[in-house]
């Protein structure tokens, strides 16, 4: 809080470049590119205004509190009762009537009307612009104009809806997000980088959860999750490869695909061409199943390359985690690792 311009100069200028450090950001932080100054409200009450794709509801829900201003997760465990929650018929959307229902359920004695308009204005950013979220907290009443003011707010949308709202995706600040998870989805891959030594390429996300799990079951820590998806490329599949072995503290990769749209054939052409363009120095531990399997096989076999295909997803994982130790010894002692000793 400061009270003058200069004031509000001089602390930007000390955030500018530096790190933030919250809960949000972790103990890392994230780099500071910007400041908003705003003028200072002083309010006498609080709320909670939100629209919200919410699954348990089958569809959007409205979400209103008296207790505005503060974490609204913490309110729901320590007094749910103080949340209310309106469902919302998609096919009707919210009515003025819902709004001002819920305007007075929650304590909301002055300006009504005003803040019904606020909750349909909201609503209808929530369906044009493809929202899943539309939260504004606080919802303030000012003490010294009487006035109520969307002192802060957060926005979430849907990724699916990229192409129908280009405009507002190209806001998106890459600044703030891990290089290697900008790279993937430039490729239109989901990549999430982890703390492990074995780095994970599947595709679908219940896979990779499943993979994951079982590569901690044999003691082993992911270090990412990479999903191709269903329709991947030998590009994309390459692509991945670039985005795994960028990561220093990788030691194997373990490849785990169903090929159920996907085809396990064109999986195994990225594969072998990111082993040979990128000259891998780490050891590939091989699953797959499902459409032209025995293709992709033959091909693994007859590429020449250090690939270890593995049928059975235990055996897989236990290689993995093997592999990935033996690696990161030979790091740690400056040694050479031959990958086609006998495990």
């Amino acid at each position: 809080m400061v009270d003058t311009a200069e004031e509000a100069e001089y602390v930007s200028d000390q955030m500018l470049g530096d790190f933030l450090i919250t809960k949000q950001t972790g103990e890392k932080g994230r780099i500071c590119n910007a400041v908003m100054v705003a003028e200072r409200v002083y309010a006498r009450k609080e709320f909670y205004f939100a629209v919200m794709m919410e699954r348990a509801f089958g569809g959007p829900v409205l979400i209103a509190s008296s207790q505005g201003g503060v974490n609204i997760e913490k309110v729901a465990e320590d007094n749910p009762e103080a949340i209310l929650y309106m469902p919302i018929d998609i096919t009707k959307g919210i009515s003025r009537e819902l709004a001002l229902d819920v305007i007075t359920k929650v304590g909301l004695t002055k300006k009504k009307d005003e803040t019904a308009d606020v909750i349909l204005k909201l609503y209808d950013l929530f369906l044009t612009k493809d929202a899943l979220l539309i939260e504004v907290n606080p919802y303030a009443e000012s003490i010294s104009t009487g006035g109520y003011y969307c002192l802060d707010a957060k926005f979430r949308f849907d990724d699916n809806a990229e192409y129908r709202q280009k405009e507002l995706f190209d806001l998106r600040d890459w600044t703030q997000e891990d290089e290697k998870e900008v790279e993937a989805s430039k490729s239109n891959l989901n990549y999430i980088a982890l703390d492990g030594t074995i780095g994970c390429l599947v595709n679908g996300a219940g896979l990779a959860m499943a993979t994951m799990d079982i590569i901690n079951l044999h003691g082993g820590f992911p270090a990412n999750f990479l999903d191709v998806g269903g329709g991947a490329t030998a590009a994309q599949v390459k692509e991945a490869f670039k985005i795994i072995t960028s990561d220093p503290k990788v030691c194997a990769i373990m490849v785990n695909i169903f090929g159920g749209i996907m085809r396990c054939d064109i999986i195994a052409d990225g594969i072998i061409a990111a082993a040979q363009e990128l000259n891998l120095n780490v050891p590939i531990i091989c699953r797959l199943q499902g459409t032209n399997v025995d293709e992709a096989k033959l091909r693994i076999a007859n590429s020449g390359m250090k690939i270890l295909p593995v049928d059975n997803l235990d055996e897989a994982a236990r290689l993995a985690v093997k592999l990935s130790e033996i690696v990161n010894l030979a790091r740690e002692q400056h040694l050479g690792v031959n990958f086609e000793m006998p495990i």
